[in-house]
This record gives structure tokens, sequence and C-alpha cells, in this order.
């Protein structure tokens, strides 16, 4: 493990000059909500500074994560321990506290002249080993950079690894600090982004915003829809399927809904149970993302000898259609294939050689892989899948690659997602790029009283060939995606 190398500072105009006029006096935990003004208190405001506090924060009587104020405001990253908790001092003078040693994180968003694009300030605490020739405290990095306050010791000293990789070193044991800076990012947020029941979520961006499509099981109306600019704050937007036009040949269990755009219409693909008792994979068309949406008619994908679920799309490079979708063999205490094959332009007929693409090999994915999704990127072709049981903490999520769209994929091994943070059997993801250009996962895992399965957002680093959503599933406070 290395310590990071020494970058140059992001350097953000005025720095510690702007002060607000009236709000100079000290805070102990942080500004209350009447002295600092969200949005405008007489006439229009030159130029403001969203200050959002991570979720450690103490702010009795302060409902909201955030602060708006009047004019340029900056941090210079440094993090002060006070007994257990800590604070920092911004350059107009407030002092917001928060739980525990090393916890300040912000994020500090700008109208004003010396705006910056994303960026994070790694500051170290005291007990940092500084790299030779490495003065500074901090290090400044373009993009997200976030840590799960993990600390391993490695005697005499502790070190831990950000969502970059890098592993900054600790002199004496659990004695990692890290306080960090966002400008730029758009914010904080924190899991769940979805707080009810949304399982299986499959995710797209239309052009214009994300719509995300959940698991309905019986539910009269199949499939809720919701939409959002962020993949932060949802908006319900309806159903795929309400209770007047659901398919005539489905019986119910209404699962995994994914929505893609087929040549200029879209498509959604789904599982539901068949009248002959078998789940079955249906198709229905519409010309906007959130429809209305008119079945097929019949599955796309019926075995009167083996249910199938699960179903994904995509392009192949040369623009060629691929449906993507699992064998339920487990339930029949068979292995569970997950096949491919190439679809008609429409993308409502089966065309080609049905291909398999993978099985449950290796040990974590114990009797069960599936939730399939395919992604292209660097020449290779990533399926992302889900293993074992939904219901426990065994369930995670693993990737394959290809250089061909139906293979051979080779699996990486161990899962890239499983249960930690508090969250548990997360899984059956989608993959979108997110509004900062990176590339964000979206899943479902279930809550802390298991009774639904909430919808999670997390970033995906791409090292070495290899997809990795860092330090997830996250419960603490992340930039925005």
């Amino acid at each position: 493990m290395q310590n990071p190398p020494l970058l140059s500072a992001v350097v953000l105009a005025g720095a510690l000059s702007a002060l607000v006029a009236g709000c100079g006096e000290e805070r102990s935990e942080g500004p209350p909500v009447d002295e600092a003004p969200v949005g405008t208190s007489s006439g229009a405001l030159a130029c403001s500074t969203r200050i959002t506090y991570g979720d450690r924060w103490i702010h009795p009587g302060h409902p909201e994560q955030y602060d708006v104020a009047s004019g340029l405001v900056t941090w210079d990253g440094s993090c002060v321990n006070e007994g257990t908790n800590s604070y920092a001092v911004l350059s107009n003078g407030w002092k917001p506290y928060f739980t525990g040693r090393d916890a300040c994180v912000m994020a500090l968003d700008t109208d004003c002249s010396g705006a910056t694009s994303c960026a994070t300030r790694v500051t170290y605490g005291a007990a940092w080993l500084h790299p030779a020739g490495h003065a500074a405290q901090y290090d400044d990095v373009g993009g997200r950079v976030t840590w799960d306050r993990g600390c391993t010791n490695a005697s005499p000293n502790s070190y831990t690894v950000l969502s970059n990789d890098w592993a900054p070193y600790f002199s004496g044991t659990d004695a990692c600090g890290v306080a960090l800076r966002y400008t730029g990012c758009g914010g904080l947020y924190q899991n769940p982004v979805v707080p009810v029941d949304c399982a299986d979520p499959g995710v797209i961006h239309d052009g214009t915003q994300y719509v995300a499509a959940c698991t309905s099981g019986g539910s009269a109306n199949a499939f809720p829809l919701r939409t959002s600019k962020d993949l932060v704050t949802w908006t319900a937007a309806g159903n795929i399927f309400p209770s007047t036009r659901r398919p005539t040949w489905a019986t119910g269990d209404f699962w995994a809904p994914e929505i893609h755009k087929v040549g200029t219409r879209y498509i959604a693909y789904f599982t539901a149970r068949h009248q002959d008792g078998k789940l079955s994979i249906g198709a229905a068309t519409a010309t906007s993302a959130l429809g209305p949406f008119t079945d097929l008619g019949q599955p796309l994908v019926h075995d009167a000898g083996m249910g199938m679920i699960d179903a994904t799309f995509f392009y192949d490079t040369a623009g060629v259609p691929y449906l993507v979708w699992k064998a339920d063999g487990n339930a029949v205490g068979q292995s569970t294939p997950i096949h491919g094959q190439t679809l008609s332009a429409d993308g409502l007929s089966l065309t080609g050689t049905r291909r398999t693409l993978m099985s449950n090999t290796l040990s974590w994915e114990g009797g069960v892989v599936e939730a399939p999704w395919v992604v292209a990127r660097g020449g290779y072709y990533y399926l992302f899948y889900s293993g074992n049981s939904y219901a426990n903490s065994t369930y995670a999520v693993g990737v394959a690659r290809a250089t061909s769209p139906l293979g051979p994929y080779t699996k990486l091994g161990n899962p890239i997602l499983k249960t930690a943070s508090g969250w548990v059997g997360p899984g059956h993801n989608s993959v979108v790029t997110g509004p900062g250009g990176d590339t964000v996962m979206v899943y479902h895992a279930w809550n802390s009283a298991h009774t639904a399965r909430v919808m999670l957002v997390d970033a995906i680093t791409w090292p070495n060939g290899w997809p990795a959503v860092p330090e997830a599933p996250s419960s603490g406070s992340r930039p925005m995606p």
C-alpha cells in the first residue's frame, strides 16, 4: 500500500476572504436555520454558495441538511478534533460540528465567479505519514473521492483505502483520519434514494430524465414507474400496466421490469406468470418511456418445461439488438443458465441461435445466477449479474466479460457488491451514466427491518479493466452521482 502522489491544489477564487454580512460569528453546532437564509431575504443576491453538510453534522433544530449563504463561501478542508467530535471553520466564520473525530464532510457549490468543475479535497488527519516531498496536509483530486471510515492496522501504523484506491498511512493504531471537501459536485446524498419497496430496479435515461421501473409482484397495478433528474430524488409516474391494461396472458408475479429504447420506440421487457403456471418473459411497446404500454399479446419467451425470467436488452457495438435472460432452474432443482440471443430489429421476436452465456459455477453464487445487465465498454461486453438467495445476506453482484456479445464470458470471480454497512442482500442492478458523467450502479437491498427491498445508488469505477463499486453499499454521505 502506498500513499497517494503529490497533486497540485485546486485554488478557489476568493479563498478565505469572502465573508457573509452579519454571519461572521462563531457557530458551535452549525448555523441555525434563521441565520442562514435559503434563497433571498431582500432583493436578488449577486451570487450564493450552497453548503451541504455530511450526515454526521450536528444540527439540532435545523431540519435541512444544507444552508445557502450569500457570496462565495470556502473551506480549506481542515477538520479539528475536539473531544469526541470535530469541527470545520468556513471562510464566513461558520463553525459546523460533526459527530466523531475526523468526521468533517461538506460539499460547496456556488454560482459565484471561481466556481469549479467537480473536485475533491482530501485532507488527512494529524497522524498522516507524509510521502517524501509532500508538505501539504491534503491532496486535491478531480472528480469524486469517498471514504467509508475504515481503518486497517499494520503495526506499528494503520492505513485506509479511499475509493480511488489511494492508501494513506497514519502513525499509530486506529489512527486513520480523512476530511472531505467537494466543490462543484452538486451536493451530497445518502442511501436509500427510494426508501420504500422497489425491488429489481430497471433504470434508463430517456434523453430528458431517468426512468425506473420496479417489481410489483401481485399488486393490481403492475410495475410502478418513477422519474428523476439526478438519480437521487424520485417522483412517482404511474405504472407500466395499470390494472385495466394488464396482459391477458399473465396471471400474476410481475417481476423484474426493464424499459429500453429499441429503434424509435420503447419496449418494456418483464417477467410474469403464464396461465399455464410457467414464469415467462413478456414485452410491451410505447412511444414514451412512461407509456402507455401495449402488451405484445403473448409471451416473448415461454417454455412449457421451465420458467424464464429476468430479461435485459442491449445493442452490440455494431447496432445488433440482443435479449439476455435467466432460465429459472433453481425452482426445479437444476442449474440456472443465463441465455442470450439476437432479436429482430423491432425487438419483438427472437432470431438467430440461443447461446448459454454462463451458469452458477462459483461457490458464492450458490444455486442461482440471475438479473443480467450487459454494458459494452473498451472492447469488452460486461455482464453484471446477481447470485445466491435474494432473501438473505448471501445475495451479491458479480461480473463477467467477453469480447463478443454472446461470449464466451469469463467471470471475475469474487462478487463486486455484497452485504455491508447495514445493507443486506444487495443486487439486481442496472448500470447507467450519471448526470456527472460517471458510471453508476442502481440496485436494491433489504432495509434494516427486512420488510422492503429499497433502492440504492453508488458509483462504479473501472480499475484494471474490470468494474468495481468501491465502499458500497454506502450508508454515509456521498457526492451526487
